[in-house]
This record gives C-alpha cells, sequence and structure tokens, in this order.
C-alpha cells in the first residue's frame, strides 16, 4: 500500500486498528442498526422502489461508521430510536393506530408525539442559549453553566430527533398517500436546521475542548427555533400536509438533508466568525471600529421589519417587536461584556480552524446536494438548470463559499478578512434559504411564506 493511499484511510478513520479499537458496545450498536434495518426492510420493503431500497442499505453503514465515529451519536441515536419506537407502540396499542391517541396517552401528549417533542426542543434550545451565555458573561469561570448548556442542548436534539422520526410515522396514520418524510416544508427543515446546526457545533466542543462557542452558535440556531415557533403559532405549519407532486421522489430524502447540512454548517461558521471578530476587537473603544456587532444587531433587528414590509408579521406583530427587543438586548449585552467575552473564548487560531473546517464540510455537502438538485429537476421538470431563483441564488451561495475555499488553500486566506467573508456569507445563505421564500417566487414557491 503507497503512502498517499495509507494516508487516505487514515483520514477516513479507517487505518489498520480502527477495528481492532472496537469494543463490545460497537459491535452491540452495528447489529442493532443491522437488525433494524432488516426489520424494516422486511415490513416495508414492499412499498419500497429500488432507490428506496439502496438508500437504506447505505444508510446502515453510513450509521454504524458515524456511530463508531463520534461515540456520542451512538448513544444519540440509540435514544431517539427508543422514543419513537415508545411513541410509536403508544400509537398502535390497542387495535389500530389513530392520531387521537396522541390526545389521549399522557406521554404522547406532553412528551412524544411529533408537536410536544418539537415544542420541548424549542424551550431547551433556548435553555441551552441562555446557559452558555451565563457561562461566558458571568462571574464564575467554574464552566459549570456551559455544561449545563451542553447537556440540555444534546437532549433537545435527542427529542428534535425523535419529534422527525414520530412525525415521519404519523404521517402514515393519516393515509399511506399522506406519508413521507419530514423534510419537505419549512416548518420541518427549520426543526432540521436547528438540530443539525446543534450536533455538528456539539462535534467542535467536543474536538476542541471548549464550550465557549456555544453562545455564540446556539444564537442562530435560537433564530431559528424562534422564526419556527412563530410558523406554528401564526401559520399553523405543525399540520401535516400531503406533499405536493414536485416532492413525491425520493430524491428528496437525498437532496434536503445534504443542502441542510451545508446551510447549518455554513450558519455555524458565520457565528464563529462573528466570535472571532469580537476576540480581535475586544479592546477597540471607538464605536466605529466595532462595526461586526453593530452589523450584527442591525440584521437582526431588521428581519422583523422585512417581514412586516412583506405581510409576513401581520399576524403575531408583537412577536416581532418582542424579537426586535431581545435582539437589540443581546446586542447591547455583547457591547458591554466584549472585553470580557473575549477572554473566555478561545484562541483566534482555534476559532479561525473551527471556521474553515465548518465552510469546507458545508460546501462539501452543499455541492452534492446541488448536483443532486440538478438531476432532480430533471426528472421532475425535464432539465438540469432552468435558472429558477432558488436555483441562482443556491448557485451564488456556491460560488461564494468556493471562492472563500480557494483563497484560503491557495493564498493563503486568514484572520480578520476571512472571518468577515464568513460573516457576510451568513446573510447570503439566509437569503438563498428564507429570502427567496419572501421575496421571490419560481418552481420552488412550495416552500413559500
Amino acid at each position: 500500500m503507497n503512502t498517499a493511499t495509507t494516508t487516505r484511510i487514515e483520514t477516513l478513520g479507517l487505518n489498520e486498528g480502527f477495528l481492532s479499537r472496537r469494543n463490545w458496545l460497537d459491535w452491540l450498536f452495528a447489529a442493532l442498526v443491522l437488525a433494524g434495518g432488516a426489520i424494516a426492510f422486511s415490513r416495508y420493503g414492499v412499498y419500497m422502489d429500488v432507490y428506496e431500497r439502496g438508500i437504506l442499505f447505505a444508510a446502515m453503514p453510513a450509521a454504524i461508521w458515524l456511530g463508531w465515529f463520534w461515540r456520542p451519536l451512538r448513544i444519540l441515536m440509540m435514544v431517539a430510536a427508543a422514543l419513537a419506537l415508545l411513541a410509536i407502540w403508544s400509537y398502535q396499542e390497542g387495535g389500530q393506530g389513530s392520531l387521537a391517541r396522541a390526545d389521549q396517552v399522557f406521554w404522547l401528549k406532553y412528551f412524544l408525539s411529533s408537536q410536544s417533542a418539537i415544542l420541548w426542543m424549542s424551550l431547551l434550545m433556548f435553555m441551552s442559549t441562555a446557559f452558555y451565555w451565563f457561562g461566558l458573561v458571568g462571574p464564575s469561570q467554574s464552566g459549570t453553566m456551559e455544561l449545563i448548556g451542553s447537556r440540555i442542548a444534546w437532549v433537545a436534539v435527542t427529542l428534535a430527533l425523535t419529534g422527525t422520526l414520530v412525525r415521519w410515522y404519523e404521517s402514515y396514520l393519516i393515509g399511506p398517500d399522506v406519508g413521507h418524510i419530514p423534510i419537505s416544508n419549512l416548518y420541518e427543515v427549520f426543526v432540521l436546521f436547528s438540530w443539525l446546526t446543534t450536533t455538528f457545533y456539539l462535534y467542535y466542543e467536543a474536538q476542541y475542548k471548549t464550550r465557549a462557542m456555544g453562545a455564540f452558535v446556539m444564537l442562530v440556531v435560537s433564530a431559528a427555533v424562534g422564526f419556527l415557533l412563530w410558523y406554528t403559532v401564526v401559520r399553523g405549519a405543525q399540520e401535516i400536509q400531503p406533499l405536493v407532486p414536485a416532492l413525491k421522489s425520493w430524491w428528496m430524502k437525498l437532496h434536503v438533508p445534504a443542502n441542510f447540512i451545508g446551510y447549518g454548517s455554513f450558519s455555524l461558521s458565520a457565528m464563529i466568525a462573528f466570535a472571532y471578530l469580537i476576540k480581535r476587537q475586544a479592546s477597540e473603544t471607538h464605536w466605529y471600529r466595532l462595526t461586526p456587532i453593530w452589523l450584527f444587531g442591525m440584521a437582526l433587528c431588521f428581519l422583523p421589519v422585512a417581514f412586516r414590509e412583506r405581510g409576513v408579521g401581520e399576524a403575531g406583530g408583537s412577536y416581532w417587536i418582542g424579537y426586535a427587543l431581545v435582539a437589540a438586548l443581546i446586542t447591547g449585552g455583547i457591547l458591554l461584556g466584549r472585553k470580557r467575552i473575549a477572554e473566555r473564548l478561545p484562541s483566534a487560531e482555534v476559532l479561525d480552524d473551527v471556521m474553515y473546517k465548518s465552510i469546507a464540510i458545508g460546501f462539501a455537502f452543499f455541492t452534492v446536494a446541488t448536483i443532486l438538485g440538478a438531476l432532480w429537476a430533471a426528472d421532475a421538470w425535464g432539465g438540469y438548470w432552468s435558472w429558477d431563483p432558488k436555483e441562482t441564488w443556491a448557485l451564488i451561495v456556491w460560488l461564494n463559499y468556493a471562492a472563500w475555499l480557494h483563497m484560503r488553500l491557495m493564498k493563503g486566506l486568514r484572520g480578520t478578512v476571512a472571518a468577515w467573508w464568513a460573516l457576510s456569507g451568513l446573510a447570503v445563505t439566509t437569503f438563498a434559504f428564507l429570502g427567496v421564500n419572501m421575496f421571490l417566487s419560481g418552481l420552488h414557491s412550495y416552500g413559500s411564506l
């Protein structure tokens, strides 16, 4: 085996000692995944086409590798699966499954129905954010608050994943023609975005052994959860709806998750870039040199204005006023406590490295998602590319981060310029994710607000 091949294998975590380092829990986890996949195939394989069967068989070794690569994921998957199975059993208990049991069974009503689990996720995401910030700006440096924030984030991710799995089952209780994987509308993808982004952050937290970054990353997650709650209360978005014809495709099961791994990683990198700029400019006293904080606050406060201008905020207007006030308080707190925050953040080198790795991973998945989207478009509409607004802005996002990575790898881009670029990328990503749905229309209008 040549040196290049050996290096590649070690990079993937498959060096010669990879299997020898597995303990009995790893092999038990692998057996459970394979058993679960086999049961799913035996019960539902007849309803799957050849592509869906391929996805199922590919998902099993992928899940095993993820659980072996980072063992906390093993626990996450097992607990979420156990809770989801408990919920499914509760729906089926006593005969034919019915959604009416969600209001009759205690743990379904208050914890394990999809809507209950997702509401708990929302509350816990807010709580996690608060504890991370208490730990970052509070007088104690013991790390207890950040540890609590981290543990709460893990519980929130578990409930989000459980809620997603249960919602998948609930859609089939409505009707076999209604059932679908819950990644088809803004409500469902905001849940996906929230737990994916949080999980990626928790990985970096473990790898770099610092929890100080959580205060910043969880801000963007809490913003997403805030939108999710408004969307639930005002638009009744939690109701499961049949798929529109264009979404009745197995391509959706691949394209959407890959897309939102990209969106989540890009958003994470932007928040790390924001932390990096505060780290670098905390000692500045002139207001015009604190532009990262000012611009961040203005962007947060502008979002409710954009919603109201488009009529989206007509209902629940007081909610968006409260949102703007919270954004202003957060901005003011960061301005006043920037020196303490900078002292407790990890080194600029660590922040820069996390920013780079997040963009690299996000770019890889976003590239795959774009290719899959083109193939899906050819299958659904007869052409790979139509310059639809969503497609155009996806290309803009791709070009932005391709240029960032090119400058990083070829020209050694580092420091403040790289951070500013990554932070501004959040605006581009947000518009591609949400702004297109608000302000433009096209073939992707099924995701409009």
